[in-house]
């Protein structure tokens, strides 16, 4: 059985998709890009702003499935430009505890609404 995760914490689906799907103790988080969920505009100013949107709405989207970012087993990150690895690995530590889950880190030539960064991931949850 398919459930929709929904949350006006993070930004409302810009397509035609759901923030996340759970089937079981398993969530499939969509991709997060640094837009305020308030403005739906993406965050101002250098990357890591918009870097730590990205963990915050990955964040509210994993709570409204009963998780928390540590429950997240694969994190898939987007870059266009490569260069901001050493970043994404400093603000990403600020964010999750080890054991990290596994993770790819993809150098992209575009990403929605002209963004630098997006992120999606599995999340296992159980019901305990």
């Amino acid at each position: 059985m398919r459930e929709i995760i929904s949350t006006d914490q993070a930004p409302q689906a810009i397509g035609t998709y759901s923030q996340a799907v759970r089937v079981g103790d398993t969530v499939y988080l969509s991709g997060q890009i640094g837009l305020d969920p308030a403005t739906m505009e993406l965050v101002d100013g250098p990357i890591e702003n918009r870097i730590h949107r990205v963990f915050q709405n990955l964040r509210a989207v994993c709570e409204a499935a009963g998780g928390d970012l540590k429950d997240i087993v694969k994190l898939n990150i987007y870059l266009t430009d490569l260069s901001h690895f050493a970043t994404v690995n400093e603000i990403m530590a600020q964010y999750f505890d080890q054991p990290y889950p596994a993770r790819a880190a993809v150098g992209v030539a575009e990403l929605p609404k002209g963004t630098d960064i997006e992120a999606d991931g599995v999340m296992v949850i159980s019901s305990y």
